[in-house]
């Protein structure tokens, strides 16, 4: 029987890391993380909800760099503004991100390398021309719904004074 590619990919990634970071993840923890929605969550859903209903169009889960399988969550390609909204944990939020205790070193390693490449896609998307928008989880929703459609109004208004 064939192994799945994630499997393989999970074994190879086990067989690189270092010694002191191989600690497996308890199995409860395990199906507690793996039931979190990744994409299309509550928060997700609200503020997509709130943009639409004020008249903004956009797509959801875009890939938009090159060679990466890297997502946007909410992409307005017509004013080049990608949005993320970003867990207080899983991206290290200043307020709200904590360090689990139970195998410490193997989370900090993990939420250390999402954040190194948050700031790896935020660069990258700059560098594109486009203007990168992070919402934390715990930010109200209807303020962040007008930072977006502030800055994706204005720069609609620039594409079209350019042209």
């Amino acid at each position: 029987m064939r192994r799945p590619s994630w499997l393989i990919w999970t074994t190879m990634q086990r067989q690189s890391a270092p010694a002191e970071i191989l600690d497996p993840v308890a199995p409860t923890t395990s199906r507690r993380m793996a039931r979190t929605a990744q994409r299309d969550n509550r928060n997700e859903r609200a503020l997509r909800s709130i943009l639409h209903r004020r008249g903004l169009r956009f797509r959801v889960h875009r890939r938009i760099l090159e060679r990466t399988r890297r997502t946007v969550d909410i992409a307005f390609a017509g004013a080049r503004v990608a949005v993320f909204i970003d867990g207080c944990f899983w991206h290290d939020c200043p307020i709200h991100g904590t360090s689990p205790i139970n195998n410490a070193a193997w989370w900090r390693a993990k939420i250390d390398a999402n954040v190194a490449r948050d700031r790896d896609t935020d660069t990258r998307l700059l560098a594109s021309g486009w203007t990168v928008v992070r919402i934390w989880e715990h930010e109200d929703l209807s303020h962040a719904a007008d930072r977006i459609e502030a800055l994706v109004r204005v720069s609609r208004h620039k594409a079209k004074t350019r042209s």
